[in-house]
């Protein structure tokens, strides 16, 4: 008997294999694309060819007989072996470039001095950054083409799915040089409102006094009139402004944390503060690609790395001084 693989034979032994893992001819058919009965006839030729029967066939069920279930182990190993093969050897499209919208200010503060570690080590993918801080919605994301969105917000998404990255901390900060000129500053019951730099925006939704209130809470001190103080859209801007000497700003770990070490800026009240906010990876639901699977890895990695070097800082600080 001639065994030389033949396209029918080919046909027959696909629709036999696929019928013997899903254990069902409606469910094999449906895999392949055709009709139950083409599946239920193919099989049935298969074994008129062999002049042996590979299924005990029953109202309820399938079940293989010793050869079928030998022919269905045989055939399975093989496809995943050829498949494999041919997933080796197949040139891949290259991928087109994975537009992600980031938060100004973490864009510019924590993101960007850590892209030239990615491009380093995947250069096959062509990361796009974009710094927005507008609200996210899966509408917006596919009109705008976005594949993914990096927020310090609350991480509330009906429609998207957030990935927690990295925790926040507050703590104010000002330059030696405003310190040094404001001596009177010794704890946080000494602060008042014209001194602090807001950004009235922390994530969308968020109230212009949030971080500020926040850590002032904390410290169980209160400051009247926070109106007074100077507003600005962008944490980027209030740090800015704080660099320059114009007042203390409410300082968020992830964007400090350089500026700390080198002595730019200082922390002179110390406590940090656990901010309500975080920064989340927010990705379409059910939309899941190997480059997002590969831009999240690395980020949750260099957010690891960051996490130990911020801790060890924030725990050296002295404890928060109220009177």
């Amino acid at each position: 008997m001639d065994s030389k693989l033949s396209p029918s034979l080919l046909a027959w032994l696909r629709c036999f294999e696929a019928a013997a893992r899903c254990m069902s001819f409606t469910r094999a058919a449906a895999e392949l694309c055709v009709t139950q009965g083409a599946v239920s006839q193919q099989v049935k030729q298969l074994e008129g060819w062999l002049q042996r029967p590979l299924f005990l066939r029953s109202p309820r069920a399938l079940v293989l007989t010793p050869e079928g279930q030998w022919l269905a182990t045989v055939l399975r190993e093989s496809f995943q072996a050829i498949e494999g093969t041919l997933a080796q050897l197949r040139v891949r499209a290259p991928a087109g470039p994975f537009a992600l919208s980031c938060d100004p200010s973490f864009a510019m503060g924590w993101l960007t001095p850590r892209l030239g570690d990615f491009f380093r080590a995947h250069p096959e993918v062509g990361l796009r950054v974009s710094g927005e801080f507008h609200a996210l919605d899966r509408e917006r994301m596919a009109r705008d083409d976005v594949a993914a969105a990096l927020r310090y917000d609350l991480g509330r998404y009906g429609d998207l799915q957030a990935t927690p990255i990295l925790d926040e901390w507050l703590l104010p900060v000002a330059s030696p040089a405003f310190m040094a000129a404001n001596p009177q500053l010794r704890s946080p019951a000494d602060l008042s409102a014209p001194l602090l730099l807001h950004d009235s925006s922390a994530w969308a939704g968020a109230g212009p006094y949030e971080e500020w209130s926040q850590w002032l809470d904390a410290a169980g001190v209160a400051v009247p009139a926070l109106e007074q103080g100077r507003h600005f859209n962008l944490s980027q801007l209030a740090l800015g402004a704080a660099l320059a000497g114009q007042g203390i700003a409410m300082g968020r770990a992830a964007l400090v944390l350089d500026d700390l070490e080198s002595g730019r800026l200082v922390a002179p009240f110390g406590a940090p503060v656990r901010s309500r906010g975080a920064y989340h990876f927010v990705t379409p639901l059910q939309r899941d690609s190997d480059q997002s699977a590969l831009v999240l890895a690395w980020l949750q990695a260099q957010a690891a790395q960051f996490r130990a070097r911020r801790d060890a800082l924030l725990q050296a600080l002295p404890a928060v001084r109220t009177g």
